[in-house]
Order: structure tokens, then C-alpha cells, then sequence
């Protein structure tokens, strides 16, 4: 039991931060600039099967937020079918979605799971998520249809 409160007070603590850096709305977490990912191209997750640094020359922007690319090829590719690449719970953490709250989602913390991109706060978060990712992608989809609209800071309370 106390790893979990351990685990949640961290969650807490992102969700606090996560709050103050909102700039595309509630939906997706991203940077006061708009930026999603930290910078990150979400497409390289699935053609390089790793997270890789996009350009800042090299962007699309989709529904308010701008991700970088690593390559025009990429940019493309993501222009043709953005939500395809798109990260789950709009980047927040999964485990934090499946929680109840949004959290930072780290780009070099995640996974594809069934051609979906999952993010999480932390390696020990994610350690957490991967003992039970069915049970936790269950309560995720639960939950976020419940939080999506919500600012995280709101959640906190």
C-alpha cells in the first residue's frame, strides 16, 4: 500500500506541474507554446520503434498543437493520418489516466500497445502500468471519457 501512495504522491506532484503547462486546452498535454511531445516525432515511435527528436523546421500542426518531425517523410505521413500517431489520453501519463488524473507523459517513457502510443510519468510508473497493462488500459479508457475535458489541477482537488 505505501508504494502506491508513494507512486500517486509523485503522480500529484507532475499533475501540479503538468496544470501550469497547458496551452492546446485540456485535451492534450502540452508545452505554453503549444508543443506536443516535448518536441518529440510521434511518427518515429512507430517507423523507428524509438523516440526520436524532431526538427524544429520540420511541424504540423493538428487540431492546436504543433509536433516536429524528424523527417519530411514523417511529417507526411502524419498529415495523411494524424490520429494514427497521435499519443493515447493526448500524452498524459496512462497509468495517471488510469488513476483519475493527467499527468506528464514522458516521450522517452512508452510503448505501442495494439499500434497505439502509450506514455508514462516514469520508468517506475511504467513498471507499475506493466503488471497489469489490460487492467489498466480498461480503467484508462474508463477514466478518460470521464477526465478528458478536465484541467489537471482540477483533478488534484
Amino acid at each position: 500500500m505505501n508504494k502506491i501512495k508513494t507512486l500517486l504522491g509523485g503522480i500529484a506532484l507532475s499533475a501540479s506541474l503538468a496544470g501550469a503547462a497547458l496551452a492546446a486546452g485540456v485535451e492534450v498535454n502540452a508545452s505554453s507554446t503549444g508543443l506536443a511531445l516535448q518536441g518529440y516525432d510521434p511518427v518515429a515511435y512507430f517507423t523507428e520503434g524509438a523516440p526520436t527528436k524532431g526538427s524544429y523546421k520540420i511541424t504540423s500542426v493538428y487540431e492546436d498543437t504543433t509536433y516536429r518531425f524528424s523527417s519530411d517523410a514523417n511529417k507526411a505521413t502524419f498529415d495523411a493520418d494524424p490520429e494514427a500517431y497521435l499519443p493515447k489520453y493526448g500524452g498524459y501519463c496512462a497509468f495517471g489516466t488510469a488513476m483519475g488524473i493527467k499527468v506528464d507523459g514522458d516521450p522517452t517513457v512508452w510503448a505501442i500497445i495494439d499500434d497505439e502510443l502509450y506514455l508514462n510519468l516514469s520508468t517506475d510508473i511504467q513498471e507499475r502500468w506493466n503488471s497489469d497493462i489490460p487492467g489498466y488500459l480498461e480503467k484508462a479508457e474508463g477514466k478518460w471519457t470521464e477526465i478528458e475535458h478536465e484541467d489537471p489541477a482540477v483533478l488534484l482537488q
